[in-house]
């Protein structure tokens, strides 16, 4: 065989599996954002709204500031067992082929690369740990003035995720 497929084989591997690495640490980074939103509604009725919305996702009430016109909401979040089993999936795949290009360039301990994929479950542990945290969702409501009906403007503190479910739940938009 060619002395220069191996190596460069090896480097694209180790590349690979470099991506694999920041992949599963990504898999639990924290994804808060702020957004402000409208909506058409007057602040009562939609503060009633957001309330029943959290209570329904397990949120419960954390603290209340009436001079800020702010509600923090507070919920634990679960780690996936489809996403545990799948990054699992991923390192096994991922140290296999380390293991079958290491045996290529070292014959002689070829048996014993393959119990790297022994490591995989680590994957897996390692996001089943650090995935289930309490995740905290900030609100607040101003009132804005409009000529025909009330409306509101939300800022909202919370999980990227989070932020686009109550969007599509309680059909707000955006602010300009």
């Amino acid at each position: 065989m060619n002395t220069l497929i191996i190596p460069s084989t090896l480097l694209l591997t180790l590349l690979m599996s470099v991506g694999l690495f920041f992949f599963i640490r990504a898999s639990v980074k924290d994804r808060t954002q702020e957004i402000k939103l409208a909506s058409e509604q007057a602040e009562a009725s939609l503060l009633g709204q957001l309330q029943h919305y959290f209570q329904v996702r397990s949120y419960k009430v954390a603290k209340v500031d009436s001079e800020q016109n702010s509600v923090t909401f507070e919920g634990i979040v679960r780690p996936s067992i489809f996403l545990t089993i799948f990054l699992t999936l991923l390192a096994a795949v991922g140290l296999i082929c380390l293991a079958l290009v290491l045996s290529l360039l070292f014959p002689s301990l070829s048996s014993t690369f393959l119990w790297l994929v022994l490591l995989s479950p680590a994957a897996g542990f390692f996001y089943w740990k650090r995935a289930g945290r309490k995740e905290q969702v900030s609100l607040k409501i101003e009132a804005t003035k409009s000529e025909f009906q009330p409306q509101s403007k939300i800022t909202v503190i919370a999980h990227r995720d989070e932020l686009i479910e109550l969007q599509r739940a309680l059909q707000l938009k955006p602010c300009e």
